[in-house]
């Protein structure tokens, strides 16, 4: 039996002090995270998006980010709950964002398409219905890149399983993930292992882009891209 779905309006106004007081030993800043994928994301696209959109993009904390490393690109974004959209509305004016499944989608492909943290939210029998409705968001030659919980990594489970908007969460294998990329017609241009090293030890936090290829990590990625046709 799957986990009862959490309902992330009821957090929308502490999320970020949540994520704070379970990951304080790793950073005194819950915005680091947000900033370390944006940052990862810069160094792996080979092409300067000119359209981004975020899908699950809750209260919008990857959204300054994109928009620093992106200058030129114009940001879309959407989530399932509307409180959280609502946040991210007010935070990020200069970004078109929708709750997703009660108003319209834009009718568009995009450049790049970024996921964090998503997937283990939805129940496994549904993921591959979510890796299409991704595919039908990115532009043929667009990227998509997503990021996970590593279920291999021990801090990384002791965190989940004690963080309340986490309480449905089913965490999923890279191979899990590359399949149903690779089902839906995706390409997977790379994949690596990231949040080794926190960011006090500044003089080490290099040895991340160096440690990608080991299981250890406290999240992955995977970076595909949808072939032209």
């Amino acid at each position: 039996m799957s986990p009862e779905k959490v309902d992330f309006d009821r957090y929308t106004r502490d999320y970020n002090r949540l994520l704070a007081e379970r990951t304080k030993y790793f950073s005194s800043s819950e915005s680091y995270f947000a900033w370390y994928k944006v940052r990862v994301a810069r160094g792996l696209l080979r092409t300067v998006p000119q359209s981004i959109y975020e899908f699950g993009c809750g209260i919008g904390r990857n959204l300054p980010f994109l928009a620093q490393a992106f200058p030129g690109a114009t940001l879309f974004a959407s989530d399932i709950s509307q409180g959280s959209v609502s946040i991210a509305r007010t935070d990020n004016p200069g970004v078109t964002l929708w709750a997703d499944g009660s108003e319209p989608v834009p009718n568009r492909s995009f450049d790049f398409v970024f996921v964090a943290g998503v997937y283990h939210h939805v129940a496994p029998d549904e993921r591959l219905s979510l890796t299409r409705t991704l595919l039908e968001r990115v532009r043929p030659g667009g990227d998509l890149l997503v990021f996970e919980h590593n279920p291999f990594n021990p801090v990384t489970l002791r965190i989940v399983n004690a963080c309340p908007f986490d309480a449905d969460a089913v965490l999923l294998k890279p191979k899990e993930l590359r399949s149903h990329l690779e089902i839906c017609g995706l390409t997977v241009v790379k994949m690596g292992y990231a949040l080794f090293v926190p960011p006090l030890l500044k003089g080490l936090t290099r040895l991340d882009r160096l440690l990608e290829w080991l299981p250890l990590g406290g999240q992955y990625w995977i970076w595909a891209q949808r072939p032209l046709p």
